[in-house]
């Protein structure tokens, strides 16, 4: 089944949350000064279990979902995740399970467990390589040498390849970039910088402090000449860039200054199982409450149906076109609805 929206768009891909809560405070998610020891998380109750996770993940898929990504907060805080992959692994329709994370739990063994379960691709953030710098963003002060040691985890559990994010902000790690690119060059990993965005309204977002992804690829082809890659498939979200010596590929995600909305596919889904149709929306549909209402699979599967039917979204074209309402719209945080 295809489930289209008001713009044509297909619904393709489900970004499921499974926690709001994360180890790290980051400056451009979760900062430290709004976030801090007393900030009230969700409390358990109210998360969607593995279970309800599953059968909400069976139902878009019978409505044309193919991938599912696992996000936060952290994914790896919520316990015994790998129980969730095994879950998800054998619904019909779902070619590709993957999962973003910090990488500061993910040990070897969690690697290998994750792997056996069924998940297929593993994506990192890194947003430097020196420690004063990564530290700074991170809030928590966590070292760069842990999460380096995560990703030869997932390199040696068999995750290939493993995509590195590193979120660019001015006169914070744009420094870095060059480093960046030699340490990933010819390692089999593929490197995405990604563009400071305004996503939520808590992380002092500004247009002056965004890294433009052309001045990105600008600096890295400078030093190892790039070429342009076809996308992996319609409505990848990153712009794919490879060297011309053999050394790999980089990739950037440009959502502040060259929009992709036009090709999004993506539906997201809260920890509590509220539905949201864009990454920078300020209101959602719940799920969770038709589950627990006792509603049967044709209810549910109408709700989303109907919910993306009625999808308009086209947050950071608008943005573009530099309207300071759209802007200043009050938005979800990004480590509520995942990234």
């Amino acid at each position: 089944m295809e489930t289209r929206d008001t713009l044509g768009r297909l619904m393709r891909d489900l970004r499921i949350s499974v926690t709001d809560r994360c180890n790290f405070r980051c400056t451009y998610c979760m900062p430290k000064e709004l976030f801090g020891a007393d900030h009230a998380f969700l409390p358990r109750a109210s998360l969607l279990s593995f279970e309800e996770i599953a059968r909400l993940a069976r139902l878009f898929a019978a409505l044309g979902v193919t991938k599912l990504r696992l996000t936060g907060g952290e994914p790896l805080v919520r316990k015994e995740i790998e129980r969730l992959v095994a879950l998800l692994a054998p619904i019909p329709g779902i070619a590709d399970i993957s999962l973003t994370t910090n990488g500061s739990l993910l040990t070897a063994d969690k690697a290998r467990q994750l792997k056996a379960a069924g998940l297929q691709r593993i994506t990192i953030s890194l947003d430097a390589l020196d420690d004063a710098t990564f530290k700074a963003m991170n809030g928590v002060g966590f070292p760069v040498r842990k999460v380096l040691d995560a990703i030869d985890n997932a390199v040696a559990a068999g995750f290939a390849p493993v995509k590195i994010n590193m979120v660019l902000k001015r006169g914070a790690n744009d420094a870095c970039i060059e480093a960046m690119a030699e340490h990933f060059r010819g390692s089999g990993c593929v490197l995405r910088f990604i563009e400071f965005m305004d996503v939520g309204t808590t992380n002092g977002w500004r247009m002056q402090d965004v890294v433009p992804s052309a001045e990105v690829i600008a600096r890295v082809d400078a030093r190892w000449p790039l070429e342009r890659v076809p996308a992996n498939y319609p409505g990848e979200v990153a712009n794919r860039w490879r060297y011309k010596d053999g050394a790999g590929e980089v990739g950037v995600i440009a959502s502040v200054t060259q929009p992709f909305c036009g090709g999004c596919t993506r539906a997201r889904l809260s920890a509590e199982g509220v539905l949201y149709t864009c990454l920078f929306a300020g209101g959602g549909a719940s799920l969770r409450d038709l589950l627990r209402g006792g509603a049967d699979d044709e209810v549910v599967m109408d709700k989303i149906a109907g919910v993306w039917g009625r999808r308009r979204d086209r947050y950071s074209e608008l943005r573009t076109e530099a309207t300071p309402e759209i802007a200043a719209r009050k938005k979800i945080e990004m480590s509520y609805i995942g990234g």
